[in-house]
């Protein structure tokens, strides 16, 4: 699923991210540890194609993710990857249902209420389908981005801080949320922490 090789990310005259070679098998979890700086966040990013890296290869599912044109990276990230990001972007003045509906719009896929329900539910916040997303908590919001990372199925989800913002049983149920979704499709599942909770929960495990 996950094939990284000679990958390397240069800022401001220095290197922030440092990967000789890694690879993620189809349906694995694991989780990326390392402290502040390290980059745990640069390396999902450039798994996402959100930068591109100073050298180095990212296959994701036989596509070589570094090597597309801007267009064709933002549209395989809307098919096949689940993002969720330590700034949430979602857009605060419209439905945490509109957010999930956008999403689904986004991968080219038919809106499917039903299943955005039934997410929303699995994080205990169906309550919050028609409320404003600028209007809800830092943790519920927190919720909702892990709700829209998984919403379309992907085969790929990338999960920055996912549980930063929660509270023990919260922390709980989204994580076992993205577990679930990733043993249920297949998909793998890559989580950057500093989050000790949930450390137990992972097999696999890559250093920075």
């Amino acid at each position: 699923m996950l094939e990284i090789r000679g990958l390397r990310h240069d800022y401001a005259g220095r290197t922030v991210l440092s990967v000789p070679a890694w690879e993620v098998a189809h349906g694995d979890a694991c989780l990326v540890l390392g402290p502040s700086g390290s980059g745990k966040t640069t390396l999902l990013n450039v798994i996402a194609g959100l930068a591109t890296p100073t050298a180095g290869s990212v296959r994701v599912a036989g596509e070589e993710v570094t090597r597309l044109p801007p267009a064709q990276r933002d549209a395989f990230r809307a098919r096949r990857i689940g993002l969720v990001l330590q700034t949430l972007h979602l857009i605060g003045v419209v439905s945490v249902r509109e957010n999930l509906r956008l999403a689904q719009r986004l991968a080219g896929r038919q809106v499917d209420d039903a299943r955005i329900d039934e997410v929303l539910a699995g994080l205990g916040i169906a309550k919050l389908a028609g409320a404003r997303a600028g209007e809800i908590s830092v943790g519920e919001a927190q919720r909702v981005a892990v709700a829209r990372a998984v919403v379309n199925r992907p085969s790929l989800i990338l999960a920055d801080e996912p549980t930063s913002a929660l509270d023990d049983a919260n922390c709980a149920k989204a994580l076992a949320l993205l577990l679930e979704h990733a043993a249920a499709c297949g998909a793998t599942l890559l989580v950057a922490t500093h989050d000790n909770r949930i450390r137990e929960r992972f097999a696999r495990r890559l250093e920075l």
